[in-house]
């Protein structure tokens, strides 16, 4: 039976995703938080005790500036999660930079440089 628990971890980690995403972009008011941030994924512990956050950050002044005031406002971010998600305990956030994103930008410009120009 361990594919039922599954469904309910990955049923998890999508709400997360979803309310994190919230509430960074609308609830947080921490000016060393800049840029567009978005939340990629969410991976929560079969305890429940740990959520792994990736965040794509785009446009930041300072990424690393960011990650700390996202770690900074963690208390913050799981006191609403809490709010709005009703499970018997909420799990202590850990943010993780997702670079997927810059990634694959990345290879999208190195592919426009190598491939012939079409006329």
């Amino acid at each position: 039976m361990p594919n039922k628990n599954n469904n309910r971890i990955d049923r998890i980690d999508e709400e997360y995703r979803k309310e994190l995403s919230q509430i960074i972009s609308y609830d947080l008011k921490n000016p060393n938080i800049t840029g567009l941030i978005s939340v990629t994924k969410v991976k929560v512990t079969t305890d429940l005790k740990y959520a792994k956050v990736f965040v794509s950050i785009l446009n930041s002044k300072n990424i690393k500036e960011t990650m700390e005031g996202l770690k900074k406002s963690s208390g913050f971010i799981r006191t609403e999660l809490a709010k709005r998600i009703n499970l018997r305990n909420t799990p202590e956030l850990i943010f993780e930079i997702d670079d997927s994103m810059e990634y694959g930008a990345k290879i999208d410009s190195i592919l426009k440089e190598i491939m012939p120009k079409e006329e």
